[in-house]
């Protein structure tokens, strides 16, 4: 591994290259902007990436015009150039995004990932973001990285020799964080209504935001929970030092916090360095159907931004605006039906901050079915919890319509009659 200059080790893309970029709290800023300035001497650079944070010059001018984008998961600060000419969005799992890279379906040119410092045997750490890009690392014909003492070590299967890193920078900065938002009422009644579906010694998985905040908040009276999931974030800690998740009915990695990536605040990443209690894969290994499947009682807890009728879920595009991504999603719904006593459920306000039903008579035109409506089972909102599973199309109408903002009732019982009419 040889350390040089952000300017050197950008000079090693060449156009034409397809260059991965670790995401989430891991992006790595520093490199990623020292290639960015190298827009006039490139050209049909192309970036595979999940989500990323931070400042993204290559999704805008001058700077695009030697860089598109290729999402796998669409994150806010690309999603402008991803809904252009300057970005496309592919619609894939989380965990079969491996197999674009091992089996040489997208072969990567270039791998830019951010690592802890070598420890005495030689040993990085890629921190809380082990997910996709292990295999990126794993497959790209070269790889450069930033070396950042403030990166967690994390156990599991994060660690590269830095003899697999072909150019390295040094930096000294903290990790991208995503501070804790308060919970408002309407999510806390959202997040009873879910906690009450949860039993002992289940497995959980959850991601970030209020509302999955908002279901842990209400486990303090649970006992023996276990966690195998994509994403940790700050909301388990309380529920882990309390003694509440201790995994021990987990039959996958029994005792231990199984996730692919964490995003949160310091405290998270303080908690998760050096803990051997938390467990990074990467995500073909987090978000396999029937390694989540083998855990009991595996209670998925996944969001939507609307849902139709007949129970159709999209949760990555507002019509034909691509939004997110398929992500995790479809995964561990499958994973929770299949494994014994699972609930796969989908938790979501009735309604928008702008007073539009997420509950509609049809998904917008153009919107991506992110799960089918034979997939859903549980779904809540502030206003109750229905099991889809088993019920016709026109049951289906009637519990959705029950736990639907009040205010647009009529309207959903009016396209249920025209729809559902029998003569």
């Amino acid at each position: 591994m040889k350390i040089v200059t952000a300017a050197e080790a950008a000079a090693i893309v060449k156009s034409g290259d397809r260059i991965f970029l670790q995401g989430a709290a891991m992006t790595p800023n520093t490199l990623i902007n020292s290639i960015c300035e190298r827009y006039e001497e490139l050209e049909q650079v192309e970036i595979i990436s999940i989500h990323t944070e931070g400042e993204v010059k290559y999704a805008f001018p001058p700077y695009n015009q030697a860089f598109n984008i290729n999402s796998c998961f669409v994150g806010g600060n690309v999603r402008k150039a991803v809904n252009t000419n300057k970005g496309d969005y592919i619609p894939i799992f989380l965990s079969e995004i491996h197999f674009l890279f091992r089996r040489n379906i997208l072969p990567l040119d270039v791998a830019v990932v951010q690592v802890s410092p070598p420890d005495r045997h030689g040993y990085c750490s890629l921190g809380v973001s082990v997910d996709i890009a292990l295999p990126a690392i794993q497959t790209a014909k070269k790889v450069i990285a930033q070396i950042n003492p403030q990166v967690p070590r994390t156990h599991g299967d994060g660690i590269i020799h830095k003899s697999r890193i072909d150019l390295a920078i040094e930096v000294d900065e903290p990790i991208h964080v995503a501070p804790i938002t308060e919970i408002t009422d309407l999510e806390h009644a959202i997040g009873k209504n879910v906690a009450d579906l949860i039993e002992d010694g289940a497995t959980l998985q959850l991601g970030i935001g209020n509302i999955p905040n908002a279901v842990l908040s209400n486990l303090h009276n649970h006992k023996r929970l276990g966690v195998h999931t994509e994403m940790f974030s700050d909301g388990l800690l309380p529920l882990v030092e309390k003694g509440i998740i201790t995994g021990e009915e987990k039959e996958i990695k029994t005792g231990k916090i199984v996730t692919c990536f964490a995003a949160g605040t310091k405290n998270l990443y303080d908690f998760v360095d050096d803990n051997p209690l938390v467990h990074f894969k990467e995500a073909g290994y987090t978000n396999d159907t029937s390694v989540i499947a083998r855990n009991p009682k595996v209670t998925a807890i996944n969001s939507a931004i609307e849902i139709d009728l007949t129970g159709q879920v999209c949760a990555d595009s507002i019509g034909q605006r691509h939004f997110s991504g398929v992500g995790g999603q479809m995964d561990f719904i499958r994973g929770a039906t299949i494994s014994e006593g699972g609930k796969p459920i989908f938790a979501l306000s009735a309604a928008t901050a702008k007073g539009v039903s997420k509950i509609t008579p049809t998904l917008k035109e153009g919107a991506g079915v992110t799960t089918t409506r034979a997939h859903v089972h549980y779904v809540v909102t502030e206003y109750g919890v229905v099991n889809l599973f088993g019920k016709n199309l026109y049951e289906r109408a009637k519990a959705l319509i029950s736990i639907s903002h009040p205010d647009h009732r009529e309207m959903l019982i009016k396209a249920a009659y025209e729809r559902f009419e029998r003569s």
